[in-house]
């Protein structure tokens, strides 16, 4: 299935509920889902990591298309290596991150 495929699928699925619930509680349910993802990487659940990350995917994919992103065409964003460096694999300098999301 290609990421077009799916994102249609989702949204033959579940368009309807998505729209009305709105942007911005669907990035809440969203967010949940990376939550539940987060517990499952950190507590190394093998079990469930491909729920999750299905899960992440689908409500990623929900919000894409009730914002109108046609992902496919996003995703080419990536299609000749790193958007910065342009190599493959990336060349770029990694910067370390705070838990709080600062450069160090």
């Amino acid at each position: 299935m290609t990421v077009q495929e799916f994102q249609q699928q989702i949204r033959e699925i579940y368009f309807e509920k998505d729209r009305q619930r709105g942007v911005d509680g669907t990035f809440r349910w969203f967010t949940e889902e990376v939550g539940e993802l987060a517990r499952a990487l950190r507590h190394n659940r093998q079990s469930a990591l491909e729920e999750e990350f299905a899960d992440v995917f689908a409500w990623l994919v929900s919000l894409a298309n009730i914002a109108g992103v046609d992902l496919e065409q996003a995703c080419a964003k990536y299609a000749a290596g790193c958007p910065k460096c342009h190599s493959v694999p990336c060349r770029c300098q990694e910067q370390q991150l705070t838990i709080a999301g600062n450069k160090e």
